[in-house]
Order: C-alpha cells, then structure tokens, then sequence
C-alpha cells in the first residue's frame, strides 16, 4: 500500500468509522489511520477505500502501532475500526498463494503468519482497553482480529463468517481459536467454524462474539458509551483487571497450540498447490 503521486482523497463511506471528538493530533499512517484524541486512540483499517483485506502492510502496521503503544501509557482507550464498506473480508489470500510461489519451502508465507500471530498477541496484552466497532461484512481473520479486543460493538446489519474450512484452509489466523472458543464457547465455534454458515450481528451477540448491536447510524455512540466512563477509571485498575482477566482467559487454554498455526496454514497452502 505505498502511495505514489498525490495523496488520494479518503473514500466517502456510507458506514463511515467512529468519529473523534473536535480536540485531536493526527498522525499519517501507511495503510491504518491513527487519531489521538486525549486518552483515545482511533485506529481505522481501509483508510483510502482500496482494500478490506488483512495483508502484510496492514499488519506490520497495527503490530508497530502497539508496539509504540507500550511508550504511551496516556493512551487508555483504543478504539479499532474501519473506512471501507466492511470491516474486513480477511486474509489476503492473493498475497499467501504469492508468497508461497516465490518461496515453495513455505518461509515467507509462515513469516506473514507469524505477524497476524504477533498482532493479536499485542492487541491481547496492551494496556489500553480495547474496544472494536464493526459494520458490514466481519470474515475470517478479520472476526478472529476483532475476538482479541476487549469491547465489541455492531451494527446490527453487519454480517459474520469463518469460511477457512470451506476453502480448504485449517482456521489458524493469528492464533485466534483459542481466543475464540474461550469469548463463545467450543460448541458454538465448532459449528460455526465447521459448517461456515453466516451468521448475523443477534446471534454475534448472544454467543459473546459482540457485547452490544445497535443501528448503523447509533454505533459511534454504542462505543462512546463505553468510553464516556472507562476514561474516568483508575489507569492502574484498569490495567491490573485487564491482565487477572487475561490469567484467567489463558488458564482455560492449556492446550492452546496457536505458535503452530502458521506451520499448520503454510502447511495446508502447500498440498493444496501441489494439488
């Protein structure tokens, strides 16, 4: 996503992301859009209405953006989101089925795993609350990015699906089962992982996969909502309860094996080549 020649214009999206309060630096990103606004950062997947997808570019981003995040400890809130039409229709799998030819030994596409692997264990483990806001469609890899914040809002027309078992792909993006199974439960996952069927932002919500649903146009203030008090809890609390939280969310994974998941996607991606 390297820009050349002028600036483009952000696209005008009919499900446009939340929107900060007047007061805000703002900062020029490559591929996400990062807004400060006080205590909030704002981070926009799709910020010139080109692409959806999760690719390498956007996620060396997000993994450097958490990565400063660590030197902010005045960044309490986090909010994640997206310009496009959707949130995210997933992995780039252009960009896997590229790297494998250029590298049939698997290297380079397991590298590109181990970012999405790297963000989602940042996104997990930062200080700040993390709250994602979703409209449109949320599929595979992009679900399994929204799973590791905190908060999840929806609009109540946006629409989900996990369809790697449907394309012949084990679901092992970022590691994310885990994470998955443990906000909705094995049951519910089982089927929605094995059968691929999509599902709406109601039964997003009774599962646990979104804490609110609310109309398109009342989303943004869904999420104020919830910023509105986190803003005037202790910094401290907030952060010590985030990490007992995430203890105990870890003790229940025991048999978490998501370090194996890029071995396991490089591993597919390449029988299916040989065919």
């Amino acid at each position: 996503m390297t820009e050349t020649g002028p600036t483009p214009t952000p696209a005008q999206d009919p499900t446009p992301a939340h929107t900060p309060t007047p007061t805000r630096a703002r900062t020029v990103p490559k591929a996400v859009l990062a807004e400060h606004d006080g205590p909030v950062l704002h981070v926009r997947l799709n910020p010139w209405g080109q692409d959806d997808t999760l690719d390498a570019v956007v996620l060396d981003d997000l993994v450097a953006l958490l990565d400063d995040l660590h030197e902010r400890p005045d960044i309490r809130i986090l909010t994640l989101s997206s310009l496009g039409t959707d949130f995210s229709l997933g992995a780039d799998r252009a960009e896997y089925q590229e790297a494998l030819a250029a590298d049939p030994s698997g290297v380079a596409l397991r590298r590109i795993a181990d970012k999405a692997h790297r963000l989602c264990q940042a996104l997990e483990n930062t200080h700040a609350v993390t709250i994602a806001r979703l409209h449109g469609r949320v599929i595979g890899a992009g679900l399994a990015l929204a799973s590791f914040c905190d908060l999840r809002a929806g609009a109540d027309t946006s629409r989900f699906r996990m369809p790697e078992v449907g394309i012949g792909l084990p679901p092992a993006w970022g590691g994310a089962m885990g994470r998955l199974v443990s906000e909705a439960g094995a049951a519910r996952i089982r089927e929605l992982m094995l059968t691929c069927e999509v599902f709406d932002a109601g039964t997003a919500q009774r599962i646990g996969l979104l804490h609110r649903t609310a109309p398109l146009d009342q989303l943004d203030k869904a999420v104020e909502s919830w910023i509105r008090p986190l803003v005037r809890r202790s910094p401290e609390a907030l952060v010590l309860t985030k990490r007992m939280l995430a203890g105990f969310a870890r003790a229940d994974r025991t048999a978490d094996v998501s370090l194996l998941d890029s071995h396991l996607l490089a591993a597919s991606l390449h029988q299916r080549a040989r065919g």
